[in-house]
């Protein structure tokens, strides 16, 4: 018998089994299992209206499962109160302009939260958290200008920022890089890439399909009727995986560069 101890089971960051979502007693999908183990990116896509957002809220604890269970770091979701579940999972929504021109920095501080008492304001701690997350992402001198004057992808930057600073070991982005122009949309997908690689679990959607081939460890697939299916990326992003998904016929191959590109099929369904 070896003196080597086993090493010790790995317990995902967010794990949902046999979930059905969906709104007052209607799924919209069924028998959904999607497990988020620290350091990796996991992939979103489907078609729009098909529960996307829906799984999202529900992964969150903003609605609650039809059917199954979703467990964040080993505890049930069902059980946390909002405060326990927002120090395990930020949420990253898509930019757009605050009803409220707050400040940045004052913007990543509202991350803070999660850590505060009912009726505690952020102190020194938490405007340091805050600023850390700034510099983190290399957008630290953005503290002082007013959030609603920045462009669209600095916007998205400073609300990563803001779910980095709440020191949630799972992010969830719902499409972040929506409206960016292709600069910022790199930089956030690296910045994405760059959380994983400091031991987080990184959750995006995405419509485009070549993204979660470059960027993601393990992708799900939301279709039209609950159609669901999640792995790793280049088995589950196949041809004919993504003519059903879109209701096009589409393929996937290998450019020179090493890179997956998907493309319109000729005469049917990609391999």
């Amino acid at each position: 018998m070896s003196g080597r101890e086993a090493a010790p089971p790995v317990t995902a960051l967010l794990e949902a089994e046999g979930l059905a979502i969906g709104h007052g007693g209607r799924a919209l999908a069924r028998d959904l299992s999607l497990r988020l183990d620290a350091g990796t990116v996991t992939c979103l896509l489907g078609p729009n209206g098909v529960g996307k957002t829906t799984l999202f809220k529900t992964l969150l604890g903003l609605l609650p499962p039809i059917a199954g269970a979703v467990r964040l770091a080993g505890a049930p979701l069902a059980a946390l109160g909002a405060g326990a579940r927002a120090r395990v999972v930020a949420y990253v929504p898509q930019a757009s302009p605050s009803d409220f021109n707050y400040a940045v920095l004052d913007m990543v501080v509202m991350g803070r939260t999660a850590h505060l008492g009912a009726f505690g304001a952020p102190g020194p701690r938490d405007v340091a958290a805050a600023a850390a997350a700034l510099a983190t992402l290399g957008i630290g001198d953005l503290g002082p200008r007013a959030f609603n004057h920045l462009s669209g992808g600095q916007r998205q930057l400073v609300l990563v920022a803001r779910a980095l600073a709440q020191g949630a070991p799972v992010i969830v982005m719902d499409e972040p890089t929506a409206s960016l122009d292709l600069a910022n949309r790199l930089k956030v997908l690296r910045e994405a890439r760059a959380l994983a690689a400091r031991g987080l679990a990184v959750l995006i959607s995405t419509h485009e399909p070549e993204q979660a081939l470059a960027l993601a460890d393990r992708v799900a697939v939301l279709g039209a009727g609950g159609w669901f299916a999640a792995g790793p990326a280049p088995e589950v992003l196949t041809g004919a995986t993504l003519s059903r998904l879109y209701g096009v016929p589409l393929t996937v191959e290998r450019a020179p560069s090493g890179r997956l590109v998907v493309s319109p099929a000729e005469g049917g369904g990609g391999a």
